[in-house]
């Protein structure tokens, strides 16, 4: 589904249900709908893109909760109403190729940079990756649609930093195949996180951490 027809989806809920959803989901929609606009411009789409998942996902989270963690939870709360299992046939059936491509990236991989960074000359980093690359394949033969979809945005939130932080050149040559993998992921997987949430408009997705303040 694109934007226009998640919002059509959306306004017979919009006087029914709390707040904070309807301004999450439409918020997610109108980031989403810009990005479907930049089709020519991988690197602005894919960061329009992770705008239109963060705004479907954030929550207030204490110190204690990783991002990763607060990614993982919605998911369970998504594939808990996905009965179509739909986010399990899109990793495992249509991107198996760019999922095995991002996973063996170790550009992709926060620890291979932190290594960089401290000028850590170990294999520690090294044995983590392989590590990591092994877990994504038992998620994968053992259908293990919450571990897979949980590493595949663990990787994709690394190119995001990369982008959103300034890491990366404007159209570099030099990660053209991964954010071309990661546009295409995420612009299937962002509308159907959205279309989902619509289905499961009951689920408690928590508040929003900037909700609209009335002008006075």
């Amino acid at each position: 589904m694109d934007a226009t027809q998640l919002k059509s989806k959306l306004e017979p809920l919009l006087r029914a249900e709390p707040e904070s959803f309807r301004i999450r989901v439409h918020r997610a929609i109108s980031w989403l709908a810009r990005a479907e606009a930049a089709m020519d411009d991988p690197d602005v789409r894919f960061v329009l893109l992770w705008i239109a998942f963060n705004a479907a996902y954030a929550r207030e989270f204490g110190h204690e909760q990783s991002e990763r963690d607060q990614v993982r939870g919605f998911f369970e709360k998504l594939l808990a109403i996905d009965g179509g299992r739909r986010i399990h046939q899109l990793l495992f059936q249509r991107y198996t190729g760019p999922i095995r491509t991002l996973v063996d990236n170790r550009y992709l991989f926060e620890p291979f940079w932190r290594a960089v960074r401290d000028h850590d000359s170990s294999s520690r980093w090294e044995t983590a990756f392989n590590d990591a690359k092994k877990a994504a394949m038992f998620a994968a033969t053992g259908n293990d649609t919450l571990k897979l979809v949980s590493i595949v945005m663990d990787r994709l939130y690394v190119l995001r930093n990369q982008l959103v932080h300034g890491g990366a050149t404007y159209t570099s040559k030099v990660n053209r195949q991964q954010v071309a993998d990661g546009v295409a992921l995420l612009a299937d997987i962002v509308p159907l996180v959205i279309d989902l949430m619509i289905d499961g408009h009951h689920i408690d997705f928590g508040e929003i951490e900037y909700p609209v303040i009335p002008s006075s």
